[in-house]
C-alpha cells in the first residue's frame, strides 16, 4: 500500500539550480538530477503517497534584497504549481527570505493564503545567526499566530569544514543540534507552543544527548526552569526519520514525545538504491511498540496536515 507522508524531501527548480551555481559556485555536496516525474517514481517505489517539499541548502544565501524576494516568491509559486498539478502527492514548505524579516513575514502570509503551502522552511542559521536570536522574533510571533508548521533544514555552522568532509556529512547534524538547543535556551520553545517545528535526520545528535543538554542547560543558563521542564520543551520537537535507520533509532524511540517521529527521505540528496536501503531498515527494525511504525509512516503526518487525512 503505498500511504507514507515523507515530510523531509527537496524539490530542485531547474531555475534556482542554474541561478545558484552562478551565484555562489556548486556547494561541496553538489546538486543532484531532480524532476517530479523521477520523483513520482520513487515514492511508488518506497510506497510513499505524498511529499512535502523544500528547498534545501544554501536556499536563498546567494542573493540580497530584491533579486532575493524575486527568487523566493518564483521558487513557491513553483512549489504550488507541483501541488496543483499533482494534487494529494506533492505538497511544499515555503522557503522565506531572511535574514529579511519584514519581508519572509510578507510571503509567508501570501504562501499561506494564496499558493496553499503546508508549512514553512527555515535554515538552521543565517550567517551564522540562529534561529533563536532576538531578530527573529517577529518572524516567531507571526508564526504563533498563524500556528504554522514549520520544518528547519540545517545549513552549514559558521566554521570552517573538515578539510575533505562536505557539510552534510557531520555539521549540517550539529549545526541542527545546536540550533535546537539554541531555541530552548532562549526559551523560544515556551513561548511559541502552536508553532510545529519539525527538525531534519532525528533531530541531529538531540536524541543521544538529551539528558546532558538537560542538565547542563539547568546548571549553566536557565537556572529558573527545572530539569524536567527544560527535557519537556526539548521534547517539543518533531523529528523526522531521515538518514538515521537503524542505529538512531533506538535513540530516537526512547527520546520523542508520542506522535513526534515522522517519516523522511532527503530525497535526492541520497541515491534511490540508499533511500530504498534506509527505508528498508526502517521497516525491519524490531523495536517499535505495536502501531509505531504505521504512525510514523503516515498518522503522525496526519495530525500536522489535516488535508491529508482521508
Amino acid at each position: 500500500m503505498t500511504n507514507r507522508i515523507d515530510v523531509h524531501c527537496h524539490m530542485i527548480p531547474p531555475f534556482w539550480a542554474e541561478a545558484l551555481a552562478e551565484k555562489v559556485g556548486e556547494p561541496s555536496w553538489g546538486t543532484p538530477a531532480w524532476s517530479p516525474e523521477a520523483a513520482l517514481a520513487l515514492m511508488d517505489r518506497l510506497k510513499i503517497a505524498t511529499q512535502i517539499l523544500s528547498l534545501s541548502s544554501p536556499a536563498l544565501l546567494g542573493w540580497e534584497g530584491e533579486q532575493r524576494t524575486a527568487m523566493c516568491r518564483r521558487v513557491n509559486d513553483y512549489g504550488a504549481d507541483l501541488a496543483r498539478s499533482h494534487p494529494g502527492r506533492f505538497g511544499f514548505f515555503a522557503t522565506l527570505q531572511l535574514p529579511d524579516v519584514a519581508a519572509a513575514i510578507t510571503e509567508m502570509d501570501r504562501a499561506l493564503d494564496q499558493l496553499g503551502a503546508d508549512g514553512v522552511v527555515l535554515l538552521s542559521n543565517y550567517r551564522g545567526v540562529y534561529l533563536g536570536d532576538p531578530a527573529f522574533t517577529p518572524l516567531w510571533e507571526a508564526m504563533e499566530r498563524r500556528e504554522v508548521v514549520l520544518y528547519i533544514h540545517p545549513g552549514e555552522p559558521k566554521i570552517d569544514p573538515i578539510p575533505g568532509t562536505p557539510a552534510p556529512v557531520v555539521d549540517f547534524v550539529m549545526d541542527t543540534t545546536r540550533m535546537a538547543v539554541d531555541l530552548v535556551a532562549k526559551g523560544v520553545m515556551e513561548r511559541y507552543p502552536s508553532v510545529k517545528v519539525i527538525l531534519s535526520h532525528a533531530g541531529g545528535f538531540l536524541p543521544y544527548a538529551a539528558t546532558r543538554f538537560k542538565v547542563l542547560l539547568h546548571a549553566f543558563v536557565t537556572k529558573e526552569k527545572s530539569e524536567e521542564a527544560l527535557l519537556k520543551e526539548l521534547q517539543a520537537f518533531y523529528l523526522d526519520t531521515a538518514l538515521s535507520p537503524p542505529d538512531g533509532l533506538p535513540s530516537l524511540m526512547a527520546f520523542a514525545a508520542p506522535g513526534h517521529v515522522l517519516f523522511g527521505t532527503d530525497n535526492p540528496y541520497v541515491s534511490p538504491d540508499g533511500l530504498a536501503t534506509f527505508t528498508h531498515e526502517l521497516d525491519s527494525y524490531t523495536g517499535f511498540a505495536p502501531g509505531q511504525l504505521e504512525a510514523i509512516d503516515r498518522t503522525n503526518a496526519e495530525a500536522l496536515f489535516p488535508r491529508l487525512r482521508p
